[in-house]
């Protein structure tokens, strides 16, 4: 199959020397993914991972992984696919695409000590952890938020930039995907109420910028967003020799290192080994006796989202979450639980 026009100008292909071909994954429930491969001058053959997806929805969700991919990227260069670019087919009306390094994936994971080469997960997760993230354009420090729109699963998140961690979190991610579930589910007010009440009571106690670290507050790092054990495995990049641990289909995020944890506790994480190995190089933020309950609720937004997206059980997830916190850190009448 041939290459269209626009991925060959972004590229700069010689289109007689380039096609298509089927390949696997997606991270997005109506994206398509191909490899290109073309032949260079000397005679070796180079390959791209393709993404292509119709629709205004296609269109948000690759401009947002172009942008997270590159983000993490830069910090931790063998962490993830470099991301080429991204824009809209020319033989294709309303499709979009998205082009990446070619992900070789070769198999599991690597625990503690067994990966061949390269840094293990848990290592590379705790470098792009602690690498502040860059001030962004017009602003003379770090913010809490991300320059483009970013998608988990198929839910657009809102990125808008906060300099208060609890702000962004109680405004983008909760009251955000609150919204969402409006649209999705209809009204419940149970569900709001709770909601509501840990923006305004559990929020500020427990991730509050004048609580967390004596009153430094945290320092705002890039995070994947959506780091499960489907976004990652072990494979080589280009220039890779042996195969290393690696992540992909990204939703970026300016964020508290503690909110990459959430989802993974959500749906089993990668092992004990792996968050022994992780917090020996990047510790629990202060105070430290509270870091379970952070991580919940830095879950429960992975369990609001998955009720906008897919309804269900996921709402008693997050209704279980929500009391508990309530119930701990909130001294006022809790007849409304």
């Amino acid at each position: 199959m041939k290459v269209d026009p626009a991925i060959v100008s972004l590229l700069k292909l010689d289109p007689a020397n380039a096609s298509v071909s089927s390949a696997g994954g997606g991270g997005m429930s109506s994206a398509s993914t191909s490899k290109i491969t073309t032949k260079q001058a000397d005679g070796s053959t180079m390959q791209y991972f393709l993404k292509t997806g119709r629709g205004p929805e296609a269109e948000i969700m690759f401009t947002g992984e172009h942008a997270s991919l590159n983000a993490i990227h830069d910090a931790v260069p063998t962490l993830c696919p470099k991301s080429f670019g991204h824009g809209k087919l020319e033989d294709s009306k309303g499709m979009s695409f998205l082009v990446t390094d070619f992900l070789d994936l070769s198999g599991r994971m690597s625990s503690k000590g067994s990966s061949s080469s390269g840094m293990t997960l848990a290592q590379k997760l705790a470098k792009l952890h602690t690498t502040p993230a860059p001030s962004p354009d017009g602003y003379e420090k770090p913010q809490f938020g991300f320059p483009a729109t970013t998608c988990c699963g198929d839910t657009p998140q809102d990125n808008t930039y906060h300099s208060s961690w609890a702000d962004f979190y109680a405004e983008r991610r909760l009251r955000f995907i609150m919204r969402q579930s409006q649209k999705s589910n209809g009204a419940d007010k149970q569900l709001d109420n709770l909601i509501e009440q840990t923006c305004t009571k559990v929020v500020p106690r427990l991730i509050g910028d004048e609580h967390l670290n004596g009153g430094k507050g945290v320092t705002p790092v890039v995070i994947h967003g959506d780091l499960w054990s489907g976004n990652a495995s072990r494979g080589k990049l280009p220039g890779m020799t042996e195969p290393e641990d690696l992540v992909y289909d990204s939703s970026a995020c300016y964020a508290h290192s503690e909110f990459e944890l959430g989802i993974m506790k959500m749906f089993g994480g990668f092992g004990g080994s792996f968050l022994k190995e992780y917090h020996q190089l990047v510790p629990k933020t202060e105070p430290a006796d509270e870091y379970e309950d952070r991580v919940a609720l830095y879950e429960l937004f992975h369990h609001l989202n998955h009720h906008a997206l897919f309804g269900g059980g996921y709402r008693s997830g997050a209704v279980s979450i929500m009391k508990k916190l309530i119930s701990k850190y909130s001294s006022d009448d809790k007849s409304e639980l």
